[in-house]
């Protein structure tokens, strides 16, 4: 995932996208009226031999010759019969042509004129009624029906009922912080990718372009079912199947749209059996294909869902794409050409692994940035936080997802973290693990919220790990969610910060004022869960109460839930936003703390980096087994 940015709107505002058009369209006009001018100015020039062109058709007839008395002229044997007929209609073919040139000439430059005389307006109307007419076309060829696919094994998607009743308790509270956060959504952002719980309207960012997607409504189905809400479940698939539209004309982030919204609707699809997900998945996947039309392969930061224009972000290395944006696809795009029978987005993702496998790592370690038009490296960073994290996720999750076949991506992870914890990982002067940020051939002490994930992803790849290496890597997991714990238990609201430091007496604690916020994340949360899972150390469903209470009193508000702009004051500002993510990660990582585990179990569901469960695909039921890595 992307660390937050006060990005601005698009660098290509949709006016001048539109003026382009306007002029090109106009272009094209006067440049088909010279042609037309050039090809009838070549019949119109004199030349010798146009009467030969003219005088040698199908008309003239070589017969032999019988009688020179009848007008004909010998020609050594052969007379061309009629020949001064012929010519008086060769020559009344030749002005008819002429004629027929010239009109069609005058109509073209009258057409031109008229098109001149037009308003923008006009012209622009006029291109999209033609655009209109494509969009129809595609939908109809969208609206195919898609092959019957066998359905993997789903197991544990109506479970989960604790027994104890103050675990129950529990688990209920945070049911009912999901049904306030959809109901206000519900009430005051309905149909916006989300919701200013203190303004009580709609709210969006440029990740979602300028085109209202109902992000909030995607990224919670799962959630809300496998809770148990199944009305509102009905009220966002309803909303979906009538409005959510990719025909628009809107700059989207491919890594985000990817996450949340493919792995939305896969998950919602396999969790309900709902085809309208399937359906909404695959249309939504065509239009990210686009952004894959680059000299390497590796894909554009965005797209337009319309017009196919992929581009990178400003701020990145040298116009280079980023590993956690295109090293975050594998998931999804298995799971759609397992659906479709395409095996076009399997290729993809393919793709870039091979492309990834051959290129030269600096100390073993992935740099964040990749340049899409050369190939090359951008600038050396790399880190297990925001703009590498899920690449290392998805390299684990790929295996696992295989039913632990795809051994190649197995591999990579192994590589991966042992060069992450050579490098990386150290331990502070007060004994906590954290993982650093390599700039540059140095090593920064600085450990990101979006990199505590990372804790629940050594547990999750214990098992499998090389040379009998599973108790350490859980101990490292242990180790990190530690760390993570005491980012939030030295605050003041006991909510973690953006950021944390480990310089010298200052450790697991925010320094700069703008890495003091919480923005309702989910990351630490998610360890905690996966640490459960594998330990049932009762330690962490007591963490993720302090984080549940923590939120429930500091970041909720009548309209929703919202972000805190310091967690170290004891009257924080609220950023009057409340993200998907909450609704999609943080709610269902604590409903699933406090649920039995055999509520989506771990053999049977692989989570997506927006906590979307998507099924093991066992090779008895994936179109996918004739692949190499699936061997």
């Amino acid at each position: 995932r992307l660390p937050p940015l006060n990005l601005g709107a698009s660098a290509f505002p949709h006016h001048r996208a539109t003026l382009r058009l306007s002029e090109k369209f106009i272009l094209l006009l006067i440049l088909s009226a010279f042609i037309t001018l050039c090809f009838g100015a070549f019949f119109f020039l004199p030349d010798s031999s146009k009467h030969k062109r003219f005088d040698l058709g199908l008309e003239d007839v070589l017969i032999p010759h019988v009688d020179t008395s009848k007008g004909g002229k010998n020609l050594g044997g052969f007379l061309i019969h009629g020949q001064g007929h012929d010519e008086h209609r060769h020559r009344e073919e030749e002005e008819r042509l002429r004629n027929k040139i010239r009109a069609d000439h005058e109509k073209a430059l009258e057409e031109a004129k008229e098109k001149l005389k037009k308003s923008r307006d006009e012209i622009q109307a006029e291109i999209q009624t033609e655009k209109n007419k494509v969009v129809q076309e595609l939908k109809k060829k969208d609206s195919k029906p898609l092959p019957p696919v066998p359905l993997p094994n789903l197991i544990g998607i109506n479970s989960g009922e604790p027994s104890d009743l103050d675990i129950r308790e529990k688990r209920n509270k945070i049911k009912e912080m999901m049904k306030h956060a959809w109901d206000s959504y519900r009430q005051y952002g309905w149909g916006h990718n989300e919701l200013k719980p203190i303004a009580r309207k709609g709210h969006s960012t440029n990740i979602f372009g300028n085109s209202q997607m109902g992000a909030t409504i995607v990224d919670a189905l799962d959630t809300l079912y496998i809770m148990g809400l199944h009305d509102e479940f009905r009220e966002g698939q309803e909303w979906i199947d009538k409005n959510l539209d990719f025909s628009v004309n809107s700059e989207v982030s491919v890594f985000e749209v990817n996450i949340r919204f493919i792995g939305g609707l896969l998950a919602a699809y396999y969790l309900s059996g709902q085809e309208v997900f399937k359906i909404k998945a695959v249309q939504l996947a065509g239009k990210l294909l686009p952004a894959f039309n680059t000299p390497t392969g590796i894909p554009w930061a965005m797209v337009n869902l319309k017009s196919g224009v992929g581009r990178n972000w400003g701020w990145a290395s040298a116009g280079s794409s980023i590993l956690a944006e295109f090293g975050t696809l594998h998931m999804e795009f298995v799971h759609l050409s397992y659906l479709t029978g395409d095996p076009v987005y399997y290729n993809k993702v393919m793709h870039i692994r091979k492309l990834l496998q051959k290129m030269d790592r600096p100390n073993g370690l992935y740099p964040n940035y990749l340049n899409p038009r050369t190939g090359r490296w951008g600038q050396h960073h790399t880190s297990v936080g925001g703009l590498g994290d899920s690449f290392y996720e998805y390299l684990l999750k790929a295996w696992l997802m295989s039913d632990k076949m795809d051994t190649e991506a197995r591999k990579m992870y192994d590589d991966a973290i042992e060069a992450i914890e050579k490098h990386l990982i150290r331990k502070s002067n007060g004994g906590l693990t954290f993982i650093g940020e390599w700039k540059n051939g140095h090593l920064e002490r600085k450990m990101g919220h979006l990199t505590c994930f990372a804790g629940g992803m050594f547990a999750l790849g214990a098992d499998g790990s090389r040379d009998d290496k599973a108790g350490h890597y859980l101990q490292l997991g242990a180790e990190i969610a530690h760390t993570c714990h005491e980012s939030y238990d030295r605050t003041t609201l006991k909510l973690g910060p953006e950021a944390f430091k480990f310089d010298g007496g200052v450790e697991a604690v925010a320094v700069r004022q703008n890495e003091k916020y919480y923005i309702l994340r989910p990351e630490v949360i998610e360890t905690y869960w996966y640490m459960w899972r594998f330990t049932h150390d009762p330690k962490y469903r007591q963490w993720g109460w302090e984080a549940t209470q923590a939120i429930d009193k500091y970041c909720r508000v009548s309209g929703g839930f919202s972000g805190v702009k310091d967690v170290y004051s004891s009257s924080p500002t609220y950023d009057d936003v409340q993200q998907s993510f909450f609704l999609a990660e943080t709610l269902k990582y604590l409903y699933l703390l406090f649920s039995n585990d055999d509520l989506l179990p771990l053999d049977n569901w692989v989570f997506n980096t927006e906590a979307h469960p998507l099924p093991v695909l066992h090779l008895a039921n994936t179109t996918l087994s004739g692949n190499p890595a699936y061997r």
